[in-house]
């Protein structure tokens, strides 16, 4: 991890676009307004006619997407993760996924990355919401070029598929050159003791615990869970068949994110003990990013503190 490169995946987002259009004239970005936030001033002024920018409606937004890919062509929807989830969740249900479109849902500001933005801005919940969906695919990339590759991922699959950048620089974790598997972890280290799953922001969090814990003699199992949805079932299974303890780490709701998804798979096996780490079923507010990761216990040292615990 490179600790001194700081990127935001929203970034990486507004570059791949650009080369996934270039490359094929069905990818289309259907933008409501915000295409400064989201990165995607760039691809308007190079790719005008795969363009649109529907204003601040949403709810249109996806209406207009749906439209295209009955055309045939691949849409990305464009706005900030709240609003991509619950402004539209209805349109999202029942023109997207019910009839299994092929629209993609590119959503920046997840978690509580835009922290002074406030809790209207901060969305918490919506992985949650969006993956109890039928025919929704989930995805949050840990990093600059494990988003690049990612959204590539996501334009090649059929069907609706929602991710979730960060407004935040977080530190570089991955190489240019690294591949990338819809639904499928990566595993960052291989460790008996306990197994730690985080996605998104917080996979940085996580290998700084990882290495801490090493020093003490405590082993990990490392998994960057960038797919929530299809979560790597074979993934977990290992971890709870090899180790049994297993701590989950996101920038979401602790109901019906990451650690819940993990948990399901825990409890339909009857064994493991599995501890949550997230936003606490709480809202946020304005306040530094760090500050409302900490206010949750999403630091590294309640990582490391409550990998012991489990381990005790």
């Amino acid at each position: 991890m490179d600790t001194t490169k700081k990127i935001a995946t929203r970034n990486g987002f507004g570059e791949e676009i650009v080369n996934l259009g270039k490359n094929n004239d069905k990818i289309y970005v259907i933008d409501n307004d915000i295409g400064k936030s989201c990165k995607t001033s760039s691809f308007m002024k190079e790719l005008p006619n795969q363009y649109l920018n529907v204003g601040i409606a949403e709810q249109n937004g996806a209406g207009i997407a749906a439209g295209l890919a009955t055309c045939g062509k691949i849409p990305f929807v464009v706005t900030y993760a709240v609003f991509g989830s619950l402004r539209m969740c209805e349109q999202i249900r029942q023109e997207i996924c019910y009839p299994n479109l092929n629209v993609k849902f590119a959503c920046s500001h997840g978690g509580v990355t835009p922290a002074n933005d406030g809790a209207s801005h901060q969305a918490i919940e919506d992985m949650g919401v969006l993956r109890t969906i039928p025919n929704m695919t989930v995805i949050m990339p840990a990093d600059y070029y494990a988003a690049k590759k990612l959204v590539k991922a996501a334009a090649e699959i059929y069907g609706p598929v929602f991710l979730r950048f960060t407004r935040d620089n977080i530190p570089v974790i991955y190489d240019e050159n690294t591949e990338f598997e819809i639904g499928k972890a990566v595993k960052l280290s291989e460790g008996t003791d306990i197994a730690i799953i985080a996605n998104g922001d917080t996979v940085r969090l996580a290998i700084e615990a990882k290495e801490a814990l090493a020093k003490d003699g405590i082993s990990v199992r490392l998994l960057d869970m960038h797919t929530i949805k299809p979560l790597d079932k074979e993934a977990v299974t290992s971890c709870i068949n090899d180790i049994g303890k297993i701590i989950t780490v996101e920038d979401h709701n602790i109901i019906n994110g990451l650690g819940s998804a993990v948990c399901e798979v825990a409890a339909e096996m009857g064994k493991s003990k599995v501890h949550r780490i997230g936003i606490q079923d709480q809202f946020g507010q304005s306040a530094p990013y760090e500050r409302l990761l900490a206010m949750n216990g999403i630091t590294v040292e309640n990582i490391i503190a409550q990998s012991k615990a489990l381990i005790k």
